[in-house]
């Protein structure tokens, strides 16, 4: 048994054990006044539960079948990776949960705080939004070398390519997944380069992720639907039923990206106005295509035909996220909040494992039970460190940056 295999294994049975800071129990509230029906503890108890399976298995992935992407489930500097220890940050933040931390902090020194092989790939990317988070959380600005070396390599050279994701090489990505042409980037990139720009004080990273921002939505955001295509391939392409198709993960991914990025503008950005109009925008169009199980379907203007944990926890996060920091009615929104946590916990197993979490993919496609990765867990996790907040009453009256 690896060192690795012994620490996460101690760190599972600390969690669930109850090792860490204590849950706090929501406040007697009004029925009028609540949000969510569901107590802070009993959230607190699912994502400790959720979390200790995921890292009493990151050695072995076994379960993931091999056609499904097994080899990048394992990379321990992609996106899939980098998806889950988001989550895990956040709520390791939410809950002020030392072992969860320690478990974060282990992994990027194992990482020695760097990149893939990839130069300028968004899903490479990602992970360096949990590298600025370490090292603000032990005030140690030497882990921001790396990310700074590789994002100042893109400034320097800063790439003009089409957005359009036909063109490819022989072999390789498309030649446009040197910007971020796919609806996916949206959380994988900007929100590492904004929050690198909020610890650095460096105002040429946020310039970067505001532009390509804004050039990724000018091209994939439908302004009647209010919602993303994936990627150009689909902007054109229609479901069987001639429906427009709107991937529920794709989406998830952007609007959990959008609510990241809104996390650490500064308040005076100029173009902060644009990002909490299209948030709202995205909101208004989530809530009325939740399934009666609480659930979003994979492709979001068809019929629900079954559980979906990834974009559903996902909606839910942002969402709560929403309602915590001002930019969404606690009335409305609510109730669809309250509904979509109880279906993400209904989808987990006795065991701590989630369930129904589509496979890697790029547009609407079948999930099963026994189907669980990453990434789900990193959006189950973010949306527990909201509803949890929610929970406890205290969601916060202005926006944290301000």
């Amino acid at each position: 048994m690896t060192f690795k295999t012994l620490l996460t294994a101690a760190l599972a049975a600390a969690i669930l054990a109850g090792g860490a800071a204590p849950t706090i129990a929501a406040p007697r509230m009004s029925a009028k006044a609540a949000v969510v029906s569901v107590t802070a503890s009993s959230v607190d108890a699912a994502g400790r539960k959720v979390a200790a399976w995921q890292l009493a298995h990151m050695d072995n992935f076994d379960y993931v079948p091999v056609a499904a992407f097994r080899k990048d489930t394992e990379a321990p500097r992609d996106w899939i990776q980098a998806a889950f220890y988001i989550g895990l940050y956040t709520f390791a933040d939410a809950t002020q949960d030392p072992y969860l931390t320690t478990a974060i902090l282990k992994h990027g020194e194992a990482q020695a705080w760097g990149f893939d092989h990839r130069p300028r790939h968004a899903d490479a990317d990602a992970t360096g939004a949990v590298w600025v988070w370490a090292a603000g959380r032990t005030k140690d600005q030497s882990k921001l070398a790396p990310i700074r070396a590789r994002f100042d390599a893109v400034l320097a050279d800063p790439s003009t390519v089409s957005l359009d994701f036909a063109p490819k090489p022989a072999k390789g990505d498309p030649y446009c997944q040197a910007r971020w042409c796919w609806s996916d980037a949206i959380f994988m990139a900007p929100p590492a380069w904004v929050s690198l720009a909020k610890v650095t004080g460096d105002r040429r990273y946020l310039d970067h992720a505001d532009s390509e921002f804004w050039a990724t939505t000018d091209y994939l955001y439908d302004k009647t639907d209010h919602l993303y295509f994936r990627d150009s391939r689909f902007i054109t392409r229609r479901s069987d039923a001639g429906a427009k198709i709107f991937w529920g993960r794709g989406n998830g991914w952007a609007y959990a990206g959008i609510a990241r990025i809104l996390q650490d503008l500064p308040a005076n950005h100029p173009s902060r106005p644009k990002y909490e109009a299209i948030f709202k925008q995205m909101s208004a169009k989530i809530v009325t295509l939740q399934g009666a199980d609480g659930y979003w379907p994979v492709s979001l203007l068809e019929p629900q035909k079954t559980p979906e944990t990834s974009g559903t926890g996902f909606f839910v996060y942002g969402l709560a996220w929403g309602v915590n920091h001002g930019l969404l009615p606690r009335a409305k929104y609510g109730p669809a909040i309250d509904k979509g946590w109880k279906a993400l916990d209904a989808a987990i197993e006795p065991d701590g494992r989630l369930g129904w979490v589509q496979r890697v993919g790029v547009a609407p496609d079948q999930v099963g039970r026994d189907d669980t990765q990453l990434y789900g867990v990193g959006a189950f996790l973010l949306s527990a460190s909201e509803v949890r907040k929610l929970a406890q009453g205290s969601a916060s009256k202005g926006l944290t940056s301000r």
